[in-house]
């Protein structure tokens, strides 16, 4: 016969296992596939910082639907297979309630499939148009697409009078797929492509490629498509055979202070597009982005004492469209997340004003967009 201590003591274990259980699935969990190392790790460094310092911030507050945020994060070294096997660790053991991520293209196209599969919301931080055209249903993205970028470029060449351009692109998921988005909207805005050449991520010296460009018949200006440091590598390339006098554009892709200090004077008089945040001092105070911007730049500042990045805007954007959705959805039941996402409208971040729907997940557009150049080491928002 069971003594009647020994059932209490049962039952209190299993309440104290229930109770434990149950404190232990209070946590909201935010997975984060990141390149904080390798050849992209000046884009997912300032991404991982922005995560940690703004958890802590909402956790602070009081966390979300009365629970704290708890992130779960894995270094890829910039190698989309090490992506891939990160997220299914996060899917499968981890268990995550939205994942964000995937630094650079490659990475995020080797964890879609997963996401896909697993019926998991995920917020992509890299660039190229086929982490959403087509539409995926779990798959989400804040940066502006490399469509974009070659759009917005080709308008201010247009502006300009330059119609004939070469183009380098890295042969990387976001190069290649810039170049492709070039290729296909350039007659739009009356440009020609006069010479087409190509570089590997990894490659240390590029003036064979530069010399081909600068002797393509008729060539007004270059227009880069790429990221981390082989852009840079470009730049200073460009100065070294004194190709100063012909315009060089460069994508979103290189959108941060770190580019201008790896490419030192030779940045000087190049062009891009980028997010309001690395212009922030210099919008109008009546810019629906200004605050968000400016305080961002303010604490990250005080936090990391060194400036933000755009890469870590990307970041922020996620976190908070991920928030907002839980909020929303009331929970963190994954399909209602996800529809969460899906009706997102008017939602002001640092890249943009985000409006999404069932066709599009990422819900920017091209004013979302500023042309800057860099002038005395510094960025320049062109009018």
């Amino acid at each position: 016969m069971v003594s009647k201590y020994w059932k209490q003591t049962v039952i209190a274990a299993a309440l104290f296992a229930v109770a434990g259980a149950t404190c232990a699935a209070e946590n909201i969990k935010i997975g984060s596939v990141l390149s904080v190392s390798g050849s992209a790790a000046f884009l997912g460094d300032p991404e991982l910082k922005t995560l940690q310092m703004y958890i802590e911030k909402i956790n602070a507050a009081g966390g979300v639907l009365g629970r704290q945020l708890e992130l779960v994060h894995y270094d890829d070294g910039s190698d989309a297979a090490k992506a891939n096997g990160f997220a299914k660790r996060l899917i499968e053991s981890d268990k995550v309630d939205v994942l964000i991520g995937g630094t650079t293209t490659g990475a995020t196209m080797a964890m879609a499939p997963l996401v896909d599969k697993a019926g998991l919301p995920f917020i992509s931080l890299a660039g190229a148009v086929v982490i959403v055209d087509p539409v995926k249903k779990w798959v989400f993205k804040t940066p502006h697409t490399d469509r974009m970028a070659a759009e917005k470029v080709f308008e201010d060449m247009k502006k300009r009078g330059i119609g004939k351009v070469g183009l380098l692109s890295e042969t990387s998921g976001f190069g290649a797929s810039g170049r492709k988005e070039s290729q296909a909207v350039a007659a739009k805005y009356g440009i020609t492509l006069v010479a087409d050449e190509t570089y590997g991520p990894k490659d240390t010296d590029i003036t064979a490629q530069l010399t081909r460009l600068k002797g393509a018949a008729g060539i007004q200006a270059v227009f880069v498509f790429g990221l981390g440091q082989g852009p840079a590598v470009v730049t200073k390339n460009y100065g070294q055979l004194g190709m100063g006098a012909l315009p060089l554009y460069q994508s979103h892709g290189v959108a941060s202070d770190e580019y201008i200090k790896l490419s030192g004077k030779s940045a000087e008089g190049v062009r891009l597009p980028t997010p309001a945040l690395l212009i922030g001092a210099m919008l109008p105070a009546a810019d629906a982005q200004k605050a968000i911007v400016t305080d961002y730049d303010k604490q990250y500042k005080d936090r990391y004492k060194i400036d933000p990045s755009t890469f870590g805007g990307y970041a922020l954007d996620a976190l908070y469209l991920s928030v907002d959705a839980i909020k929303r959805a009331g929970s963190t039941d994954k399909e209602k997340v996800r529809n969460a996402l899906e009706q997102t409208k008017g939602f002001v971040g640092t890249t943009g004003v985000f409006n999404m729907s069932p066709t599009k997940h990422m819900g920017l557009d091209l004013s979302a967009f500023r042309m800057v150049e860099v002038k005395n080491g510094e960025w320049v928002m062109l009018k």
